[in-house]
């Protein structure tokens, strides 16, 4: 049966409640960046050690109406895909296991901002079609190797090159906007462009010196 979360009050379809796990928002008053959960550290942000605000009483009416939250949905739902069909192209079994990591990794940073926005996709999203797929996968990776670690450090490399394009346009939009709610989402989505950029670039810094033979580092390589 239909179910309203008591915390968004957004209609679910089954009988379920989307945000019973989030406790408590906050927000750093230094990189804007938003997080959520029960505790911090020292209450400081874990991103950059800035000071945290409160902000689990915001409401955000109607969000998907705002087209930050809109277009930070769809950059992370692109990056899934990216991922996913990167996986289904490499034979590498280790390298697969990578990819695989990375792309359930975007699926999470997906129901994240589901979470924190209170905004619900249509599952049918994550699927595409045939022909569409053919598509994207013609441009995103015109080029690459899928036979070797090189494949995958171009991978990274686009991947990197994504991410920063991405945090771009947020602090471009954010420069733009007027003061006020859609200016702050854009300046919280940057700072979680900032924290993906950084953690692909140690991922690929790592990778770029395995195949340079700098040290046994696969084994003790984490994906995202």
């Amino acid at each position: 049966m239909p179910s309203t979360c008591p915390k968004c009050r957004q209609v679910l379809e089954e009988d379920e409640v989307c945000c019973a796990q989030v406790r408590y928002t906050w927000k750093c008053t230094s990189c804007h960046k938003l997080s959520t959960g029960f505790a911090f550290p020292y209450g400081k942000c874990f991103l950059c050690g800035g000071a945290l605000e409160d902000v689990s009483d915001r409401s955000i009416q109607d969000p998907m109406g705002y087209q930050a939250i809109r277009d930070a949905l769809q950059f992370e739902l692109n990056a899934y895909h990216y991922y996913r069909m990167a996986l289904e192209r490499t034979p590498d079994h280790e390298e697969r296991v990578i990819l695989d990591y990375m792309a359930q990794n975007e699926l999470d940073h997906l129901h994240e901002l589901e979470e924190k926005y209170h905004a619900h996709l249509d599952p049918q999203v994550l699927t595409l079609s045939p022909k569409v797929e053919e598509l994207l996968a013609s441009e995103m990776f015109a080029g690459i190797d899928f036979g070797g670690q090189k494949g995958l450090l171009r991978l990274y490399e686009r991947a990197v090159e994504m991410e920063k394009r991405t945090r771009a346009y947020f602090l471009d939009a954010a420069e733009k906007a007027p003061t006020g709610l859609q200016r702050d989402l854009y300046l919280e989505l940057a700072a979680e462009e900032e924290e993906h950029v950084a953690l692909l670039e140690t991922e690929m810094h790592h990778l770029d010196a395995e195949i340079h033979g700098e040290g046994d580092v696969r084994a003790s390589r984490r994906p995202l």
